[in-house]
C-alpha cells in the first residue's frame, strides 16, 4: 500500500470546504472524488478554452480509455523509474470454492484471495497509449504528426489529504512526433502559450524547470540530468498547499518513446517527442482557490474568457 500523506491544515480547510459546498464528493479513499455540475461545468469551459489555443496544431483528435496493456508499461521502462506510481489490475482465477472463500473474506474487508494479474495497467500518463498506436502506422510524414488525446483518465497511486493531488484525475494531453527541432519548437510554443492561458484567468503562474518523481538514488541522478538539460518546464500556481502546485508541464523525451516503439519520419531519419499536460482537476481547484467557490461571483473577465 502507497505511502499516504497527511494534509496540511490549508489543505484539509480547502478540501472541507470543497466538500461542504458539493463540488467534490467523498469516497472511502483518499484522492478520489466525484463532482457536481458546477465543478464539472468549469472543468469542461477550461478544455474548451485549451481547444481554442490549440486550433493552429490542427491535431488529430484520438481517445483512449484509462487502461493500457502491461507490455505497454514494461516497454517503456516506466517501472524502472516510477515503481510507486504504477498500478496492475487484477482479476478472479479460481474454483466455485476459492469464490466463495473470496466473498467472505471481502465481506470481512480482508485482503482478496484467488487473484492474478490480468495484462492490462492503469494509464499513468495520457500520451502512453499514443505511441504504440501511432507505430503501427508505419513512417511518419515530412511534417510529423501532432495528436490531440483528450481530457483522459489516469492514474497515480500516491493517496494524499491534498485535494489538488488526486489519485484518479483527467489530463488534457496532446502530443507532437516529428524531427527533433520541429518538436523543441513545438513544446516551447505551447509553454508560452499555457502561460498566456493561465494570466488571463488571473491565477498568477509561474514557470520554472522541473524533473519526473524519479525512485531511488539512480532516480535523483536522472533528475538532475532532466532538469540539467531543461527537458521538463511546469506552470505553478499556489493552490493550498505550502509550495505552489504544477498545473501543466511540458516535457521533451527526445527520441525515448520512438526508439522503444519503433517510429521514425518517412526518411528514416530519427523522430523525437514532446508532450503537453494540464491537470484538469488541479486547473479547476486553482480558479475555485484564487476567485471563491461560486464562479457566478468571479472577475468579469475571468468569466469571458470561460464563458465566451
Amino acid at each position: 500500500m502507497a505511502k499516504f500523506r497527511e494534509a496540511t491544515s490549508e489543505e484539509a480547510a480547502f478540501l472541507a470546504s470543497l466538500l461542504e459546498h458539493g463540488l467534490l464528493i467523498e469516497s472511502d479513499v483518499p484522492g478520489v472524488y466525484g463532482y457536481n455540475a458546477v465543478f464539472v461545468d468549469i472543468f469542461e469551459r477550461l478544455d474548451g478554452l485549451i481547444t481554442r489555443h490549440a486550433e493552429v496544431d490542427r491535431a488529430e483528435s484520438i481517445r483512449f480509455p484509462p487502461v493500457l496493456p502491461k507490455t505497454t508499461m514494461e516497454s517503456c521502462g516506466y517501472l524502472a523509474s516510477f515503481p510507486h506510481l504504477g498500478a496492475s489490475l487484477f482479476g478472479f482465477e479460481g474454483s466455485e470454492s476459492h469464490a466463495a472463500e473470496l466473498a467472505e473474506t471481502a465481506a470481512n474487508h480482508g485482503p482478496w484471495p484467488h487473484q492474478v494479474q490480468t495484462d492490462l495497467v492503469m494509464t499513468p500518463a495520457a500520451c502512453y497509449p499514443v505511441y504504440p498506436a501511432i507505430a503501427r502506422r508505419g513512417p511518419l510524414a515530412p511534417d510529423g504528426i501532432c495528436i490531440d488525446a483528450g481530457a483522459a483518465m489516469v492514474f497515480r497511486n500516491e493517496p494524499s489529504g491534498d485535494p489538488a493531488r488526486m489519485q484518479i484525475f483527467r489530463q488534457r494531453e496532446l502530443v507532437r512526433i516529428a524531427e527533433p527541432d520541429t518538436v523543441a519548437e513545438w513544446r516551447n510554443s505551447w509553454r508560452d502559450r499555457a502561460m498566456r492561458i493561465f494570466q488571463s484567468l488571473e491565477l498568477e503562474p509561474k514557470l520554472d524547470v522541473a524533473s519526473d518523481p524519479f525512485f531511488g538514488h539512480s532516480g535523483r541522478l536522472l533528475s538532475a540530468s532532466q532538469r540539467e538539460q531543461a527537458l521538463k518546464f511546469e506552470i505553478l500556481v499556489q493552490i493550498a498547499s505550502p509550495q505552489p502546485t504544477a498545473l501543466a508541464s511540458f516535457n521533451y523525451h527526445q527520441d525515448h518513446f520512438t526508439r522503444v516503439h519503433g517510429i521514425s519520419m518517412s526518411d528514416s531519419s530519427p523522430a523525437h517527442t514532446a508532450c503537453l499536460g494540464f491537470g484538469m482537476e488541479r486547473c479547476t481547484l486553482a480558479l475555485l482557490r484564487k476567485h471563491g467557490l461560486d464562479p457566478v461571483l468571479w472577475p468579469s473577465s475571468v468569466r469571458l474568457e470561460l464563458w465566451q
